[in-house]
C-alpha cells in the first residue's frame, strides 16, 4: 500500500479499457487498466478517477470504492447508474458520479426499432416457422400509419425518433420528466401519460429507473393501452410491473418486446418466456459494435476536462 505522502498525490486513473487502446489521452495522468479482475493494478488510496466496468454487476463494480479516499470523479459506462448510487456513501465529499449520456444512444436507438419491426411483423414467427421447415405466409401489421408514444424522451429517446421519423408515423408524441418543446413538437409532462397512452399502438419506454418510475407500468397503464398495442421496454425491466404485463399477455390483449425484465436475467422457467405475444432480447441495446469506439470517445473527452480542471459533463450525483 502507498504511504500516506503518496496518497496527497492521487492522479491515478482506473479504465476498464487498456489505456493505449485509447487515442488522445490527455498526459500528467498515470492511467492503469482494471475490468473487474480480482487483483487491483494500484493502490486505490491513489484514485482520482475511476471509469466502473462496463456491466460486471453492482457488487464488483463498488468493491473498490470503499478504498478509493481521495476519488474525485467516478464514471459509469452506461446511462443508469442505479447500480452505483449506493456507492455515494463511500466516495469523499465533492465527489462526482457521471453517467454515460450519449454513449448508448445509437446502439440502443437501433435495438428498439429492431424489436419494434420485429414484433410487428412477427419475424419471431418466421424463425420458428423456418426451424419447422414450414412457410407461414401471413398479413402483419406495419410501422407505417401507426401512432407511437415515447415515455422517456432524453437522448436515446430523441435517438429512437430519428430512426423512427422514415418509416412514416402517423404521430410521435414525447413524455418526459418536465414538460418542454423541441424542433420536433412538444415534450408532455408524466402527467400526461393517461390521456395519450388510448392513442399509441407503440409505446417505447426509454426512461430511466428512478424512485417516480419504478413500476409506472402497471395496471393502470397497461389498461389504458389500446387493444393490440406493443409495448416495448429498452430501459430497466423494473419500470414495468411484471405480473401486470403477464396478465395483459396471456389474455392476448397487449404484445410486448423486452429488452430488459424483472428479474434479470429471467430464469428459466419464469412464465415471461413463453407468454404468448412476447418478445425477449438479453439486454442488448448497449453491447454492440457501436459501444467500444463511444465508450472511448467518452473517456477521453472526460477525463481531458478533469485533467483541465474543467467542469464534468453528465454529473448526476455529487457526493456528500
Amino acid at each position: 500500500m502507498a504511504t500516506a505522502d503518496q496518497r496527497t498525490d492521487a492522479n491515478d486513473v482506473w479504465l476498464p479499457i487498456p489505456p493505449d487502446e485509447i487515442d488522445g489521452l490527455p498526459d500528467g495522468l498515470r492511467y492503469v487498466h482494471w475490468d473487474a479482475g480480482p487483483d487491483y493494478p494500484a493502490d486505490p488510496a491513489r484514485c482520482a478517477f475511476y471509469a466502473v466496468p462496463y456491466m460486471k454487476g453492482a457488487e464488483v463494480s463498488l468493491r473498490p470504492l470503499s478504498l478509493m479516499s481521495r476519488v474525485r470523479v467516478v464514471q459509469t459506462l452506461t446511462a443508469g447508474v442505479e447500480h452505483m448510487l449506493p456507492g455515494l456513501e463511500r466516495m469523499p465529499a465533492g465527489a462526482q458520479l457521471c453517467n454515460a449520456r450519449g454513449l448508448h444512444d445509437t446502439s440502443t436507438a437501433e435495438l428498439a426499432l429492431t424489436l419494434i419491426l420485429a414484433a410487428l411483423r412477427d419475424i419471431p414467427g418466421f424463425v420458428r416457422g423456418q426451424d419447422a421447415g414450414e412457410w407461414r405466409h401471413g398479413f402483419q401489421p406495419a410501422l407505417a400509419d401507426k401512432s407511437v408514444l415515447i415515455v422517456g424522451y432524453g437522448s436515446i429517446g430523441s435517438a429512437i425518433e430519428d430512426r423512427l421519423t422514415p418509416f412514416e408515423c402517423a404521430r410521435v408524441a414525447r413524455v418526459a420528466r418536465t414538460a418542454r418543446d423541441t424542433v420536433r413538437g412538444p415534450v408532455h409532462p408524466l402527467s400526461d401519460l393517461s390521456a395519450l397512452l388510448p392513442d399509441a399502438d407503440v409505446v417505447v419506454l426509454a426512461t430511466p429507473l428512478t424512485d417516480t418510475t419504478r413500476g409506472l407500468v402497471g395496471p393502470d397503464f397497461l389498461a389504458r393501452m389500446k387493444d393490440g398495442a406493443l409495448l416495448v421496454n429498452i430501459a430497466r425491466g423494473a419500470v414495468v410491473d411484471t405480473k401486470a404485463l403477464l396478465a395483459e399477455l396471456e389474455s392476448g390483449r397487449l404484445r410486448a418486446a423486452l429488452d430488459v425484465t424483472d428479474p434479470e436475467p429471467l430464469p428459466p422457467g419464469h412464465p415471461l418466456w413463453h407468454a404468448p405475444g412476447v418478445l425477449i432480447t438479453p439486454h442488448v441495446g448497449g453491447p454492440s459494435s457501436a459501444f467500444l469506439p463511444r465508450a472511448k470517445r467518452l473517456l477521453r473527452d472526460q477525463l481531458t476536462l478533469f485533467a483541465a480542471g474543467e467542469p464534468m459533463r453528465n454529473v448526476v450525483a455529487t457526493a456528500d
